[in-house]
């Protein structure tokens, strides 16, 4: 077993980025409900507290019984968690006069705690609360603050417990991760959990939970199920077989290029055209939700029919990664997303599930697939929708629409890789609308479509920014497609962020 430390989840929109921190600090974590501390705690070697959106003498605020915690292993709550902490030690925790948000700056540190080792006072720090705690309990000593916080850390003697007011997972905080390095020492961590370790013992894993068993595998040519697939392939071989389903949705020439990279990793992969199935299905469709269960189904559909033809299968294999499962974990009540295409398959088809990913974040999925030795294009591929293209055609589907888009994407993405600006931006999509606009080629009025252009910046996609191109290489991209795509005469580009615009149109 890894050891691990366990994040409190009380319901921060910044929890998740506590668990990356630790992460790239190679130190396995578990992000879990505020109440749901793990009864088999064996391997835990410490415990953080994440915000929350309450405060805490809010009706409805999130409480739990730290006493199974507290002097039992080091702990460090952090804003809601810090105040939590004091606030259930006898201290006061009141409303502050003007909400503390944003950066602020450390006006004193005791650089002899532990916690503050190698922090240098006046280092910046996020804030964002809007209490504040205005008297610490007796035993409660404060190692932090700022000019307006003057508890902004604190530590209680004679355990091994801390609180800091500010945010040490965010960018803005200076010497954030140092605080959460110095959190680890403190716990007594070896810091050795890397790629390779992953895969090391995620392969033994595989081996002993599936022995002789097979299993089959939806790729969609995405990183998630193709670092998936090369997992599943080092622990069982030949037991593994993969199914690749041609929508008639993806992106030109993608089907027999991911095949034949597919081939060049020594997969035993079955591809199958469904083209006609799917356009047939969904001719006449406008409403982006219909279509998207409709492929949902169709490929549910075509993969079932597939699996059928091969003997004795007992297992599934999903790409599903770490962001998937919290959500699903949701203590707000959040609706979970419906995030792979093979949603349904393993009830209808009688399978347990294997997900060798699930505790993995996206960027620790590609690091695993440079340590697998897969090809950077492969790793470093863009997100793309399960219903592919689909949801980048506003209104009805057409195989003469898909053709249309198909021609205008290919040469977006070419042209971002050839001006190296595709690893630069999280995202990029063409999207086709159905809009007609009067245009003129050579003497001749046309009236054909229109394009919009989407690049994004994002680090985790829970937020996105419109990607600043550079306006010269937007006017190539422009002037190629409108040369050669025919049927298309305009392109604009989308400057929309998230949010409010979400990434995908549909």
């Amino acid at each position: 077993m890894h050891e691990k430390i366990i994040i409190l989840d009380f319901g921060s929109q910044t929890t998740q980025l506590i668990g990356r921190r630790i992460r790239e600090l190679n130190t396995y974590c578990e992000i879990v409900p505020y109440n749901k501390f793990p009864q088999d705690a064996n391997d835990v070697k410490g415990v953080i507290l994440s915000g929350s959106p309450y405060s805490v003498y809010d009706n409805q605020a999130f409480k739990t019984d730290l006493e199974i915690i507290r002097r039992k292993y080091p702990l460090l709550g952090i804003c809601y968690g810090a105040q939590y902490i004091a606030y259930i030690s006898g201290g006061n925790v009141e409303n502050a006069n003007t909400r503390e948000y944003g950066r602020a700056y450390l006006s004193y540190v005791n650089n002899d705690d532990p916690l503050f080792k190698g922090i240098p006072s006046a280092t910046q720090v996020w804030m964002s609360h809007g209490d504040s705690i205005t008297k610490l309990p007796p035993a409660f000593s404060i190692i932090a603050s700022t000019d307006d916080v003057q508890a902004a850390a604190y530590h209680i003697n004679g355990e091994q417990t801390w609180g800091v007011q500010f945010h040490p997972e965010v960018f803005h905080t200076t010497d954030g991760t140092q605080l959460l390095d110095n959190f680890l020492d403190i716990c007594g961590c070896k810091k050795d959990w890397t790629p390779a370790s992953f895969i090391e013992s995620t392969v033994a894993e595989l081996k002993e939970q599936l022995g002789d068993d097979k299993v089959i595998l939806a790729l969609s040519g995405g990183v998630d199920s193709s670092v998936t697939a090369v997992l599943l392939n080092k622990a069982i071989g030949k037991n593994l077989t993969c199914i690749f389903v041609d929508h008639g949705l993806l992106r030109k020439n993608e089907f027999e290029k991911v095949l034949k990279d597919y081939e060049h990793l020594g997969l035993n992969v079955i591809g199958v055209d469904a083209k006609g199935k799917f356009y047939k299905a969904l001719a006449g469709v406008t409403d982006p939700e219909q279509k998207r269960k409709i492929i949902g189904k169709g490929f549910i559909d075509v993969f079932d029919e597939e699996a059928h033809k091969l003997k004795n299968i007992k297992w599934l294999g999903q790409g599903t990664i770490y962001p998937d499962v919290i959500e699903s974990l949701s203590i707000t009540g959040t609706v979970i997303k419906s995030h792979h295409n093979v949603g349904g398959l393993p009830q209808k088809m009688n399978l347990k599930l294997v997900e060798p990913l699930r505790l993995l974040f996206k960027d620790e999925v590609r690091k695993v697939g440079v340590e697998l030795g897969m090809m950077p294009h492969l790793i470093k591929r863009h997100p793309f929708p399960g219903p592919g293209l689909g949801i980048r055609i506003i209104g009805d589907i057409t195989s003469e629409k898909v053709e249309v888009l198909q021609n205008a994407d290919d040469i977006y993405i070419s042209l971002l890789r050839e001006w190296n600006l595709y690893d630069k931006v999280w995202q990029a999509a063409t999207i086709l609308l159905p809009i007609r606009s009067v245009g003129v080629m050579g003497d001749e009025r046309t009236y054909e479509n229109t394009v919009v252009l989407r690049a994004v910046t994002s680090t985790d996609a829970m937020t996105a920014d419109w990607a600043q191109l550079p306006y010269d290489f937007l006017a190539k991209v422009s002037n190629e497609i409108i040369n050669k795509v025919k049927g298309v005469n305009r392109v604009v580009y989308d400057i929309s962020s998230k949010p409010p615009a979400t990434i995908e149109w549909e």
